[in-house]
């Protein structure tokens, strides 16, 4: 129909950690529509950059939100030239995919959000910064109130103490922080790793692995943890019409909202969808 603004199209900026799921989750309830997610990984280590965390849990991550992985692979060490000269490579194939917004989980460094305004500008992609400005505190506890569940997987211990790396992220975590300490580690306290989320069809299983000191920093590895692997739902990973509900046990279930305007279509459909004529991708 002619004179309809069409949605933004944006790519998230995505660390594997708790500020960018919630970015995800928050962006899932405006009128916008989330296409990929972008991840940068040290080449060498083959892992998050920073947040240091395995390429396949993040590759995990992505298949866990139904969405795509758009990865790109720094050399190391990674000049600042060689950087910005990947990233732009980036930002060619997401205008040329339709893309029209970035969004990144920065939540109040004026500095940082200055330079990705910089980096963008003239490049037909307009950042957007869904937490920019939230209180941190209250965040912090509102990630946690909601099901997001992380393990820190990097601490500077020149900032907070070592034994907080491999730690839960949860309210007793926050709880030990001194108070000189950002209670979302913005000012890079301390980075995690999402293992579930209100934006996961499923939570990942994991167990903390080895806690190294490298470069300054320490790092605690998290590793896929051996079990039953979560039930693939199919079609209903990626349906703008499929909900899910975790029951007070901690159960997981697919919802169709479609059920409740139309009989043919299953409640809580069995799993993996495969066919499924209302399916309407995210």
């Amino acid at each position: 129909m002619s004179g309809e603004t069409q949605a933004p199209r944006v790519v998230l900026s995505w660390s594997s950690g708790k500020d960018s799921a919630w970015a995800l989750h928050l962006l899932r309830q405006q009128d916008v529509q989330v296409i990929a997610l972008l991840t940068t990984f040290n080449a060498a280590a083959d892992r998050v950059a920073m947040h240091a965390v395995r390429r396949t849990l993040t590759q995990v991550q992505a298949q866990r939100t139904g969405l795509p992985l758009w990865q790109v692979p720094l050399p190391w060490p990674c000049s600042n030239a060689d950087y910005e000269c990947l990233m732009r490579g980036m930002c060619e194939r997401a205008v040329s995919e339709g893309a029209t917004h970035v969004a990144f989980g920065d939540l109040f460094l004026e500095d940082v959000r200055q330079y990705r305004e910089k980096q963008l500008h003239g490049s037909g992609l307009t950042p957007l910064f869904p937490l920019w400005g939230l209180p941190t505190g209250r965040l912090a506890e509102q990630m946690i109130a909601c099901g997001v569940r992380a393990k820190v997987t990097c601490v500077d211990p020149k900032k907070l103490d070592r034994g907080f790396a491999g730690r839960e992220f949860d309210r007793n975590f926050l709880a030990d922080l001194p108070a000189s300490v950002d209670c979302c580690g913005e000012n890079g306290e301390f980075h995690t790793f999402v293992y579930d989320a209100p934006i996961f069809t499923s939570a990942i299983a994991v167990q903390g692995g080895e806690i190294v000191t490298r470069d300054g920093f320490v790092f605690a590895d998290v590793l896929p943890r051996e079990g039953d692997p979560p039930v693939d739902p199919g079609l209903c990973g990626t349906c703008q019409n499929g909900r899910i509900v975790r029951s007070d046990r901690g159960s997981v279930f697919h919802r169709c909202l479609l059920a409740d305007k139309d009989d043919h279509f299953a409640k809580y459909p069995r799993l993996p969808v495969v066919r499924c004529v209302g399916w309407e991708p995210l």
